[in-house]
């Protein structure tokens, strides 16, 4: 069983081809942009849409320990007494409640990757395992790689490369392809915005790059943190200097799309308040001159 928070069919972005996504729960990373705050935490949460809620009392009447709370300002709950057994999100007529992760088999999942094969063959597709950070959780996901390559579906891992050296080897065994991000080269940078340092996760880039092994990767582009032209620098030397070049880089815009998930969590985002904008589409260019000016293909957007 793993607990899994979302799944998304025909995604575009996550790899070669149409492709289906499975978003498993659990990060190392803390990131202050994170798009998917809600697959941080190794557990269940909660969601509540505000603007969503009726106010007919309904998660009220099921809760079995009595969490929750009609305010004016909407349902509050008590997270003492919440065991998030999710009866409130089963009955809230409005689903202005949602549980964020949801445990399901190798032998569920495997269904309804099943079922996206024609969509993959067709356009040269397969499934993508995310998060989160799927190698917090190298047991399942070995296994559901495994039983996908049984079947001869193609199969990314899309990863932060913070993990131990042998699952990331495993990894590459049961794998065609890596998407990996890259934050930023400076470790105390890194550990500003992502709560974490660097330097295992460029260990494993290079143990990636010299393995010969397909890989992708990803940089959000965000003023104020990794956009600058020093980093920019610093990324494209280290990329060109391996024996194996990714096969292209994404530069990902920054855009605040998290903030509203952080609502819905009852969390803050970007608590500190750091300066975080959209490189103007000078400084866009001006990366990809920089990459391209070291020999490495790179895209906005991915």
């Amino acid at each position: 069983m793993s607990l899994i928070f979302d799944i998304k069919r025909y995604a575009i972005n996550d790899g070669p081809g149409i492709r289906i996504t499975l978003f498993m729960k659990g990060c190392p990373l803390s990131c202050v942009w994170c798009h998917n705050p809600e697959g941080i935490r190794n557990g269940k949460d909660k969601l509540y849409t505000a603007k969503k809620c009726l106010g007919c009392g309904t998660c009220l009447k099921v809760c079995p320990n009595g969490a929750l709370t009609l305010t004016p300002e909407g349902i509050v709950t008590d997270k003492q007494k919440c065991v998030l057994c999710g009866r409130c999100a089963e009955e809230c007529p409005a689903m202005a409640i949602e549980i964020s992760g949801t445990e399901y088999t190798a032998e569920y999942l495997m269904h309804e990757i099943e079922k996206e094969i024609p969509f993959m063959d067709q356009s040269g597709g397969g499934v993508t395992f995310c998060g989160g950070e799927p190698l917090l959780h190298p047991e399942f996901l070995m296994d559901m790689l495994k039983r996908c390559g049984q079947q001869g579906i193609h199969r990314a891992v899309d990863t932060t490369l913070l993990a131990r050296k042998e699952t990331v080897d495993e990894v590459m065994r049961n794998c065609e392809l890596l998407l990996i991000d890259l934050k930023s080269m400076d470790s105390a940078v890194h550990h500003t915005f992502c709560d974490v340092p660097n330097e295992l996760i460029l260990e494993n880039i290079r143990r990636v790059a010299e393995a010969d092994f397909p890989y992708y990767i990803r940089i959000p582009l965000i003023e104020g943190v990794n956009a600058d032209e020093k980093n920019i620098r610093q990324s494209a030397r280290f990329l060109a200097g391996l024996p194996r070049h990714p096969e292209i880089i994404n530069l990902l815009p920054y855009h605040d799309i998290g903030k509203g998930k952080h609502e819905k969590l009852g969390s803050i985002y970007n608590p500190k308040g750091y300066k975080m904008q959209t490189p103007s589409e000078e400084v866009q260019q001006q990366c990809l001159r920089i990459l391209s000016g070291y020999g490495l293909k790179a895209t906005i957007g991915g």
